[in-house]
């Protein structure tokens, strides 16, 4: 290795050592004043120092965990409706012709470009309507319909790909439009339908308007809305707050840890049938 390359080694190193600094840095921080009480807080709020206030802990779960319970069931709900529907809504635009199909392809991609506010008001009317106001479920069924149009362009575009003696072979041993989908492209699209599940989870766990809008009980509310209760009226306790952010972010972590190949994976497989 000469000399222009070891220097560009180096700078590559150093940009993604600086890129890393500034991502873990918050949690670093976040760490250490969950350890801390006020008066530590105040002298010194980034470097550790004893006593350990673990107390803090104990009262951060006692708020969050019901929030993160809500969550899990939600964001849980909200990805498996969403790749059910996508994926037979996909499945029907990349096999079928029918008409008005390429209008109502582009009035789909359309909603890609609309911003999600525009519709909080019409939403409430139609959940109010349907009596899903103040209901998790009624929550994880918006989040569901809401992550439908960029997974079934995903979908479709990797269906297409799909040779298409597979389905005729599957046609021909008796497989009807749903088993086809099960048997032919749920197998060949896993990492794709992996890394769509995490970006819905994701995505449903850190939504924070529309919980805010549509559940009025405490109890149903869900950890973007519900870390909120920690912000003392008065007087800020920074390190039950930081314990209670903390502890919110381990299922966050969790995910990215063990799925984080997968995620590449699929990506990757994305690129490749693109």
């Amino acid at each position: 290795m000469n000399r222009t390359q070891r220097s560009h080694e180096l700078a590559k190193h150093a940009l993604i050592g600086f890129v890393l600094f500034f991502a873990f840095f918050p949690l670093y921080v976040m760490l250490v004043i969950s350890l801390k009480d006020n008066t530590q807080f105040l002298k010194s709020p980034f470097l550790p120092f004893a006593p350990f206030h673990w107390e803090n802990w104990t009262y951060g779960w006692g708020v969050v965990n019901n929030y993160i319970a809500n969550s899990i069931l939600v964001s849980t709900l909200a990805v498996i409706g969403t790749l059910v529907g996508a994926l037979m809504s996909a499945y029907v635009f990349a096999r079928y012709t029918f008409p008005g199909k390429a209008l109502l392809w582009y009035l789909l991609l359309g909603l890609l470009f609309m911003p999600g506010i525009m519709n909080l008001v019409p939403l409430f009317v139609l959940m109010k309507n349907l009596s899903l106001l103040n209901s998790l479920l009624g929550l994880a069924l918006l989040y569901a319909v809401g992550g439908q149009v960029f997974c079934v362009f995903v979908l479709r575009n990797f269906i297409e790909e799909i040779p298409q003696d597979l389905f005729e072979a599957a046609q021909v041993d008796g497989a009807g439009p749903i088993q086809q989908i099960f048997t032919v492209v749920v197998p060949m699209s896993g990492s794709i339908l992996a890394t769509l599940a995490i970006l819905q989870f994701l995505g449903s766990w850190n939504n924070f308007i529309q919980p805010l809008i549509f559940i009025s009980d405490d109890y149903k509310q869900l950890i973007p809305v519900g870390l909120m209760r920690l912000d003392g009226e008065y007087v800020k306790q920074w390190g039950e707050m930081m314990a209670g952010f903390t502890i919110a972010a381990i299922p966050l972590v969790l995910i990215f840890l063990f799925t984080m190949r997968l995620f590449v994976k699929g990506l990757t497989a994305g690129a490749i049938k693109g």
